[in-house]
Protein backbone atom coordinates (compact mmCIF):
# COMPACT_ATOMS: atom_id res chain seq x y z
CA UNK A 1 0.00 0.00 0.00
CA UNK A 2 1.35 3.40 -1.00
CA UNK A 3 0.95 5.74 2.00
CA UNK A 4 -1.23 8.75 1.41
CA UNK A 5 -2.60 7.77 -2.00
CA UNK A 6 -6.39 7.41 -2.17
CA UNK A 7 -8.86 6.89 -4.98
CA UNK A 8 -12.33 8.28 -4.24
CA UNK A 9 -14.97 6.39 -6.25
CA UNK A 10 -18.26 8.20 -6.94
CA UNK A 11 -20.94 5.80 -8.19
CA UNK A 12 -24.70 5.73 -8.58
CA UNK A 13 -27.49 5.50 -11.15
CA UNK A 14 -27.73 7.64 -14.25
CA UNK A 15 -29.02 11.23 -13.80
CA UNK A 16 -28.44 11.22 -10.03
CA UNK A 17 -25.83 14.00 -10.11
CA UNK A 18 -22.50 12.17 -10.09
CA UNK A 19 -20.78 14.60 -12.48
CA UNK A 20 -21.69 17.67 -10.44
CA UNK A 21 -20.59 16.02 -7.20
CA UNK A 22 -17.30 14.79 -8.66
CA UNK A 23 -16.47 18.31 -9.84
CA UNK A 24 -17.30 19.79 -6.43
CA UNK A 25 -15.10 17.21 -4.71
CA UNK A 26 -12.24 17.66 -7.18
CA UNK A 27 -12.30 21.44 -6.64
CA UNK A 28 -12.46 21.07 -2.86
CA UNK A 29 -9.57 18.61 -2.72
CA UNK A 30 -7.61 20.27 -5.59
CA UNK A 31 -7.44 17.15 -7.69
CA UNK A 32 -8.53 15.64 -11.03
CA UNK A 33 -11.26 13.30 -12.31
CA UNK A 34 -11.10 9.94 -14.08
CA UNK A 35 -14.31 9.03 -15.89
CA UNK A 36 -15.44 5.41 -15.73
CA UNK A 37 -18.49 5.84 -17.94
CA UNK A 38 -18.37 3.32 -20.77
CA UNK A 39 -20.16 5.66 -23.20
CA UNK A 40 -18.42 8.94 -22.47
CA UNK A 41 -15.16 7.56 -23.89
CA UNK A 42 -16.50 8.07 -27.41
CA UNK A 43 -16.01 11.54 -28.86
CA UNK A 44 -18.76 11.21 -31.50
CA UNK A 45 -21.44 10.56 -28.84
CA UNK A 46 -21.94 13.90 -27.11
CA UNK A 47 -25.53 14.71 -26.18
CA UNK A 48 -26.86 11.20 -25.60
CA UNK A 49 -24.11 10.26 -23.14
CA UNK A 50 -24.64 13.24 -20.80
CA UNK A 51 -20.98 14.18 -20.80
CA UNK A 52 -19.77 17.05 -18.64
CA UNK A 53 -20.32 20.37 -20.42
CA UNK A 54 -17.44 22.37 -21.87
CA UNK A 55 -17.71 24.67 -18.87
CA UNK A 56 -17.50 21.72 -16.46
CA UNK A 57 -14.55 20.23 -18.31
CA UNK A 58 -12.82 23.61 -18.04
CA UNK A 59 -13.34 23.69 -14.27
CA UNK A 60 -11.52 20.42 -13.54
CA UNK A 61 -9.20 18.22 -15.58
CA UNK A 62 -11.02 15.07 -16.75
CA UNK A 63 -9.59 11.86 -18.23
CA UNK A 64 -11.33 9.29 -20.47
CA UNK A 65 -13.82 11.84 -21.81
CA UNK A 66 -13.74 11.91 -25.65
CA UNK A 67 -10.66 9.69 -25.49
CA UNK A 68 -11.68 7.17 -28.17
CA UNK A 69 -13.61 6.91 -31.41
CA UNK A 70 -16.75 4.82 -31.81
CA UNK A 71 -14.84 2.82 -34.42
CA UNK A 72 -12.26 1.75 -31.81
CA UNK A 73 -12.80 -1.43 -29.82
CA UNK A 74 -12.20 -0.46 -26.19
CA UNK A 75 -12.97 -3.23 -23.73
CA UNK A 76 -13.27 -3.29 -19.96
CA UNK A 77 -9.87 -4.96 -19.84
CA UNK A 78 -8.36 -2.17 -21.93
CA UNK A 79 -9.82 0.35 -19.52
CA UNK A 80 -8.40 -1.49 -16.52
CA UNK A 81 -4.88 -1.36 -17.95
CA UNK A 82 -5.03 2.24 -19.18
CA UNK A 83 -6.75 3.59 -16.06
CA UNK A 84 -4.30 1.94 -13.67
CA UNK A 85 -1.37 3.31 -15.67
CA UNK A 86 -2.89 6.79 -15.54
CA UNK A 87 -3.64 6.53 -11.81
CA UNK A 88 -0.05 5.57 -11.09
CA UNK A 89 1.14 8.58 -13.07
CA UNK A 90 -1.31 11.01 -11.43
CA UNK A 91 -0.40 9.81 -7.94
CA UNK A 92 3.09 11.19 -8.50
CA UNK A 93 1.59 14.69 -8.15
CA UNK A 94 -1.68 14.12 -6.29
CA UNK A 95 -2.47 12.29 -3.05
CA UNK A 96 -6.16 11.96 -3.86
CA UNK A 97 -7.99 11.28 -7.15
CA UNK A 98 -11.67 11.11 -8.05
CA UNK A 99 -13.06 8.33 -10.26
CA UNK A 100 -16.70 8.75 -11.27
CA UNK A 101 -19.11 6.72 -13.36
CA UNK A 102 -22.21 4.59 -13.54
CA UNK A 103 -20.61 1.64 -15.35
CA UNK A 104 -20.21 -0.83 -12.49
CA UNK A 105 -18.01 -3.28 -14.35
CA UNK A 106 -15.56 -0.53 -15.33
CA UNK A 107 -15.36 0.73 -11.75
CA UNK A 108 -14.82 -2.82 -10.53
CA UNK A 109 -12.11 -3.36 -13.14
CA UNK A 110 -10.05 -0.63 -11.50
CA UNK A 111 -10.97 -1.33 -7.88
CA UNK A 112 -10.97 -5.14 -7.90
CA UNK A 113 -9.54 -6.26 -11.22
CA UNK A 114 -11.01 -8.55 -13.85
CA UNK A 115 -10.65 -12.30 -13.90
CA UNK A 116 -8.67 -14.08 -16.57
CA UNK A 117 -11.36 -15.45 -18.87
CA UNK A 118 -11.25 -18.56 -21.06
CA UNK A 119 -11.12 -18.00 -24.81
CA UNK A 120 -14.45 -18.02 -26.59
CA UNK A 121 -15.37 -19.42 -29.99
CA UNK A 122 -15.31 -16.59 -32.55
CA UNK A 123 -17.53 -18.65 -34.82
CA UNK A 124 -20.28 -18.51 -32.19
CA UNK A 125 -19.83 -14.75 -31.91
CA UNK A 126 -20.19 -14.40 -35.68
CA UNK A 127 -23.35 -16.54 -35.65
CA UNK A 128 -24.90 -14.52 -32.83
CA UNK A 129 -24.08 -11.23 -34.54
CA UNK A 130 -25.69 -12.49 -37.74
CA UNK A 131 -28.73 -13.65 -35.76
CA UNK A 132 -28.98 -10.20 -34.18
CA UNK A 133 -28.88 -8.54 -37.60
CA UNK A 134 -31.65 -10.84 -38.88
CA UNK A 135 -33.95 -11.10 -35.87
CA UNK A 136 -33.05 -8.38 -33.39
CA UNK A 137 -32.04 -8.88 -29.78
CA UNK A 138 -35.20 -10.46 -28.30
CA UNK A 139 -34.31 -14.15 -28.74
CA UNK A 140 -30.67 -13.66 -27.71
CA UNK A 141 -31.79 -11.75 -24.63
CA UNK A 142 -34.22 -14.52 -23.63
CA UNK A 143 -31.59 -17.25 -24.06
CA UNK A 144 -29.16 -15.29 -21.90
CA UNK A 145 -31.84 -14.75 -19.24
CA UNK A 146 -32.31 -18.52 -18.99
CA UNK A 147 -28.63 -19.49 -19.09
CA UNK A 148 -27.01 -16.75 -17.01
CA UNK A 149 -29.71 -14.87 -15.07
CA UNK A 150 -27.20 -13.15 -12.76
CA UNK A 151 -25.26 -11.58 -15.64
CA UNK A 152 -28.53 -10.82 -17.42
CA UNK A 153 -29.98 -8.93 -14.44
CA UNK A 154 -26.82 -6.91 -13.79
CA UNK A 155 -26.14 -5.92 -17.38
CA UNK A 156 -27.68 -3.32 -19.69
CA UNK A 157 -30.31 -5.46 -21.43
CA UNK A 158 -30.74 -2.86 -24.16
CA UNK A 159 -27.06 -3.23 -25.13
CA UNK A 160 -26.79 -6.00 -27.77
CA UNK A 161 -23.01 -6.20 -27.38
CA UNK A 162 -23.37 -7.13 -23.69
CA UNK A 163 -26.20 -9.59 -24.36
CA UNK A 164 -24.29 -11.28 -27.18
CA UNK A 165 -21.10 -11.41 -25.11
CA UNK A 166 -22.86 -13.19 -22.23
CA UNK A 167 -24.52 -15.78 -24.47
CA UNK A 168 -21.36 -16.25 -26.53
CA UNK A 169 -19.39 -17.01 -23.36
CA UNK A 170 -21.90 -19.60 -22.16
CA UNK A 171 -22.20 -21.34 -25.53
CA UNK A 172 -18.42 -21.41 -25.94
CA UNK A 173 -17.37 -22.54 -22.45
CA UNK A 174 -20.46 -24.04 -20.83
CA UNK A 175 -19.88 -21.64 -17.90
CA UNK A 176 -21.67 -18.50 -16.86
CA UNK A 177 -19.83 -15.23 -17.41
CA UNK A 178 -21.21 -13.99 -14.08
CA UNK A 179 -19.22 -16.66 -12.25
CA UNK A 180 -15.96 -15.10 -13.45
CA UNK A 181 -16.60 -11.43 -12.73
CA UNK A 182 -14.28 -10.12 -10.01
CA UNK A 183 -14.20 -13.53 -8.36
CA UNK A 184 -10.62 -12.94 -7.23
CA UNK A 185 -10.15 -9.40 -5.91
CA UNK A 186 -6.76 -7.97 -6.81
CA UNK A 187 -5.01 -5.82 -4.26
CA UNK A 188 -4.35 -2.29 -5.47
CA UNK A 189 -1.36 -0.23 -4.25
CA UNK A 190 -3.58 2.62 -3.08
CA UNK A 191 -6.51 3.19 -0.73
CA UNK A 192 -10.04 3.17 -2.14
CA UNK A 193 -13.00 5.04 -0.63
CA UNK A 194 -16.35 4.30 -2.27
CA UNK A 195 -19.39 6.54 -2.12
CA UNK A 196 -22.62 6.30 -4.07
CA UNK A 197 -25.58 8.59 -4.64
CA UNK A 198 -29.26 7.70 -4.57
CA UNK A 199 -32.58 9.32 -3.77
CA UNK A 200 -36.30 8.56 -3.68
CA UNK A 201 -37.25 6.44 -6.69
CA UNK A 202 -39.91 8.84 -7.95
CA UNK A 203 -37.47 11.73 -7.70
CA UNK A 204 -34.82 9.72 -9.59
CA UNK A 205 -37.28 8.80 -12.34
CA UNK A 206 -38.31 12.45 -12.61
CA UNK A 207 -34.64 13.39 -13.03
CA UNK A 208 -34.26 10.76 -15.76
CA UNK A 209 -37.34 11.92 -17.65
CA UNK A 210 -36.25 15.55 -17.43
CA UNK A 211 -32.76 14.71 -18.64
CA UNK A 212 -34.13 12.91 -21.71
CA UNK A 213 -36.36 15.90 -22.53
CA UNK A 214 -33.36 18.24 -22.21
CA UNK A 215 -31.29 15.97 -24.46
CA UNK A 216 -33.96 16.13 -27.12
CA UNK A 217 -34.09 19.94 -26.81
CA UNK A 218 -30.29 20.04 -27.11
CA UNK A 219 -30.38 18.21 -30.45
CA UNK A 220 -30.11 14.49 -29.66
CA UNK A 221 -32.17 13.56 -32.73
CA UNK A 222 -29.81 15.49 -35.00
CA UNK A 223 -26.81 13.85 -33.33
CA UNK A 224 -28.29 10.39 -33.86
CA UNK A 225 -29.16 11.22 -37.48
CA UNK A 226 -25.53 12.23 -38.13
CA UNK A 227 -24.40 8.84 -36.76
CA UNK A 228 -26.75 6.71 -38.87
CA UNK A 229 -23.94 5.52 -41.20
CA UNK A 230 -22.22 4.03 -38.14
CA UNK A 231 -25.19 2.53 -36.33
CA UNK A 232 -23.84 -0.99 -36.86
CA UNK A 233 -20.97 -0.23 -34.45
CA UNK A 234 -21.26 -1.67 -30.96
CA UNK A 235 -20.74 1.70 -29.29
CA UNK A 236 -24.01 2.95 -30.77
CA UNK A 237 -26.14 -0.03 -29.76
CA UNK A 238 -27.16 1.70 -26.55
CA UNK A 239 -30.00 3.59 -24.88
CA UNK A 240 -30.80 6.92 -26.45
CA UNK A 241 -29.39 5.94 -29.82
CA UNK A 242 -31.05 2.60 -30.64
CA UNK A 243 -34.54 4.00 -30.05
CA UNK A 244 -33.96 7.03 -32.31
CA UNK A 245 -32.41 4.88 -35.02
CA UNK A 246 -35.72 2.97 -35.00
CA UNK A 247 -37.60 6.25 -35.44
CA UNK A 248 -35.34 7.32 -38.31
CA UNK A 249 -36.06 3.96 -39.99
CA UNK A 250 -39.83 4.54 -39.62
CA UNK A 251 -40.21 1.68 -37.13
CA UNK A 252 -41.87 3.90 -34.53
CA UNK A 253 -43.07 7.44 -33.90
CA UNK A 254 -40.82 10.09 -32.36
CA UNK A 255 -43.00 10.33 -29.26
CA UNK A 256 -42.85 6.56 -28.78
CA UNK A 257 -39.08 6.54 -29.29
CA UNK A 258 -38.61 9.24 -26.64
CA UNK A 259 -40.88 7.38 -24.21
CA UNK A 260 -38.86 4.23 -24.86
CA UNK A 261 -35.61 6.05 -24.08
CA UNK A 262 -37.06 7.14 -20.74
CA UNK A 263 -38.33 3.64 -19.99
CA UNK A 264 -35.05 1.94 -20.91
CA UNK A 265 -33.06 4.50 -18.94
CA UNK A 266 -35.19 3.91 -15.84
CA UNK A 267 -34.63 0.16 -16.20
CA UNK A 268 -30.92 0.74 -16.59
CA UNK A 269 -30.88 2.84 -13.40
CA UNK A 270 -32.51 -0.03 -11.48
CA UNK A 271 -29.80 -2.41 -12.67
CA UNK A 272 -27.09 0.07 -11.72
CA UNK A 273 -28.48 0.29 -8.20
CA UNK A 274 -28.61 -3.50 -7.93
CA UNK A 275 -24.95 -3.68 -8.96
CA UNK A 276 -23.68 -1.00 -6.54
CA UNK A 277 -25.72 -2.20 -3.58
CA UNK A 278 -23.94 -5.55 -3.56
CA UNK A 279 -20.73 -3.84 -2.36
CA UNK A 280 -20.83 -3.41 1.42
CA UNK A 281 -17.81 -1.08 1.26
CA UNK A 282 -19.91 1.61 -0.45
CA UNK A 283 -21.31 4.47 1.64
CA UNK A 284 -24.58 5.93 0.33
CA UNK A 285 -25.61 9.60 0.30
CA UNK A 286 -28.28 11.87 -1.13
CA UNK A 287 -26.97 14.13 -3.94
CA UNK A 288 -27.39 17.27 -1.80
CA UNK A 289 -25.25 15.99 1.09
CA UNK A 290 -21.97 17.61 -0.01
CA UNK A 291 -20.79 18.61 3.50
CA UNK A 292 -21.48 15.10 4.83
CA UNK A 293 -19.71 13.53 1.87
CA UNK A 294 -16.64 15.72 2.32
CA UNK A 295 -16.51 14.91 6.02
CA UNK A 296 -16.86 11.18 5.32
CA UNK A 297 -13.96 11.34 2.87
CA UNK A 298 -11.81 13.30 5.32
CA UNK A 299 -12.50 10.78 8.07
CA UNK A 300 -11.89 7.83 5.73
CA UNK A 301 -8.55 9.04 4.48
CA UNK A 302 -6.02 8.84 7.28
CA UNK A 303 -3.13 10.69 5.71
CA UNK A 304 -4.46 14.05 4.56
CA UNK A 305 -2.08 16.93 4.76
CA UNK A 306 -2.88 19.50 7.51
CA UNK A 307 -5.64 21.86 6.50
CA UNK A 308 -7.65 19.45 4.33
Amino acid sequence: MVPGKTLIVVAGPTAIGKTALAIQLAKFFSTEIISADSRQFFREMEIGTAKPSKEELAEVKHYFINSHSISTLFSTGDFEVEALTLIQELFTKKDLLIMVGGSGLYLDAVCKGLDELPQTDLTIRKQLNEQFEREGITHIREQLRIRDPEYFNKTDQSNPQRMIRGLEFFLSTGSRLSSFHTKQVKERPFNIVKIALNTDRNKLYERINTRVDLMMQAGLLEEVRSLQPYQHLNALKTVGYSELFDYLEDKTTLASAVDKIKQNTRRFAKRQLTWFRRDDATKWFEPEQLPEIIEYIRQSVKSFKPGL
